[in-house]
């Protein structure tokens, strides 16, 4: 019995801390670093500002919870289209890079809470840390994909796609009628094209 009372007491903290996450993401935004605080996170979650303290040290590290959360949430959608996508390499190179093209990569909203987290990591050493980790593995894993299909440069090819998808997905969430998710990922393959055959 005692057993499964800490096991339920575990599941509901790691709920009420997710929640917090969502609420931050959300805040962040809506409302953008300057609106983002305490008060406004907890009213979005529905708990009181003792709960938020009780789980995070502060604000600081409840908004570096959520970079991180946001961070392995990305991996985890651009390692399921890999996945969707089969054995073919080139086909996993093209989903791997597409996927940012597509929901929920392209929802508004990350837009603003991705906005302020690279706003905060030029400044922020705990949050630089979170961003550098994140993009190293990306690129990383873009270069093993790189790699089995190929290409000799994987690493440098690798850093020049992360920007040429970046700048894309930047254009497209400011502006979803710019020119398209199709047309976004028919660059990126042409590039791709160009640069591996």
């Amino acid at each position: 019995m005692t057993a499964a009372r800490q096991a339920f007491t575990r599941e509901s903290a790691d709920a009420r801390r997710a929640d917090l996450i969502e609420a931050t993401a959300a805040v962040l935004a809506e409302h953008g670093l300057a609106g983002t605080n305490v008060r406004a996170i907890c009213a979005k979650a529905g708990v009181s500002p003792g709960l938020l303290r009780h789980y995070f040290d502060g604000i600081d590290d409840l908004v570096a919870a959520t970079y991180q959360a946001t961070s392995d949430r990305m991996d985890m959608i651009f390692a399921s289209a890999v996945d969707k996508a089969g054995a073919d390499p080139r086909a996993r190179l093209t989903a791997y890079l597409t996927a940012s093209f597509r929901a929920p990569v392209t929802d508004p909203e990350l837009l603003g809470a991705w906005t302020a987290f690279w706003a905060l990591a030029r400044s922020d050493a705990r949050m630089a840390a979170i961003h550098a980790e994140s993009y190293a593995g990306y690129r990383e894993r873009l270069g093993e994909l790189l790699a089995a299909c190929g290409s000799r440069d994987a690493g440098r090819l690798a850093i020049m796609l992360t920007a040429m998808v970046d700048g894309l997905w930047l254009e497209l969430s400011l502006d979803a009628a710019s020119f398209g998710a199709e047309a976004a990922a028919a660059m990126v393959e042409k590039a791709v094209a160009a640069l591996l055959d």
